[in-house]
């Protein structure tokens, strides 16, 4: 039983954890698209690669059964019902609807830890309610990890800085765990950065690339610690909101 973070989905290797309990990361912006979705009443959430996999199984529904969303690159899919900004799901656009998701790295990231125990989507605005799963893994002797999505493949500051956050507080509840040496780097980033997600993102690439492409407030709301207090997990392809419950212990 053990703590682990990998900062960029290469570093995973999915069948090395088939027992294990996995957070998967993309702060700016899948995880916090998806959590704010599930939050706005959206049926579920389908993770996909590529454009071609959002349009084949769109096929599969009544068209105002679904939300056809995702980027590429930061920008919107031209022709997609939505881009990937948190703003853009609201209750009135996605509730009842079953959104069809494909993004530059989160949703990739998500298809890679498919096979892992347990699949939670963690971002700053859920990131409570991710940690009640994430204790109750390791409470039953399980394994966790956390797997960041980062940006084209490299390590993004953002996504490390909230693996460092679920992995400290697990850390500080069972102490003595070992941990691997991107986990311990991420905690050293949350130590650093703490609350501060404004100077967070000032400091990572990604986040000051959004800012000069318009995208300033998607930064606010991917910024907001605990905004939405809802588990979202991933499992045989769907990803479910899952409400916390009112006698959590975790």
């Amino acid at each position: 039983m053990r703590l682990d973070a990998y900062l960029t989905p290469s570093a995973f290797v999915p069948t090395a954890h088939a027992g294990t309990v996995v957070a998967v990361v993309d702060v700016l912006r899948a995880s916090t698209t998806i959590v704010t979705a599930l939050a706005a009443g959206a049926r579920s959430v389908i993770p996909f690669a590529d454009t071609d996999g959002v349009l084949r199984t769109a096929r599969n529904f009544a068209r105002g059964e679904v939300v056809l969303a995702g980027e590429r690159h930061m920008h919107a899919i031209e022709g997609f019902d939505r881009g990937n900004s948190p703003r853009e799901f609201v209750a009135d656009g996605v509730a009842g609807r079953t959104v069809l998701l494909t993004t530059t790295n989160g949703t990739r990231a998500l298809l890679a830890a498919h096979d892992a125990a347990a699949v939670w989507v963690a971002g700053f605005v859920n990131v409570a309610a991710t940690l009640g799963p994430l204790l109750d893994a390791i409470d039953r002797g399980q394994s966790v990890a956390v797997l960041c999505a980062g940006r084209d493949g490299q390590f993004a500051l953002e996504d490390a800085t909230l693996a460092g956050r679920l992995l400290d507080a697990i850390a500080t509840a069972c102490p003595g765990l070992p941990m691997n040496d991107a986990a311990a780097t991420a905690r050293l980033l949350h130590e650093r950065y703490g609350d501060d997600t404004a100077r967070l993102f000032a400091d990572a690439e990604h986040g000051r690339a959004l800012a000069d492409a318009g995208f300033g407030d998607d930064l606010r709301a991917c910024g907001a610690i605990d905004a939405q207090p809802l588990r979202c997990r991933y499992r045989d392809h769907v990803i479910l909101g899952v409400p916390v419950p009112a006698a959590a212990t975790h």
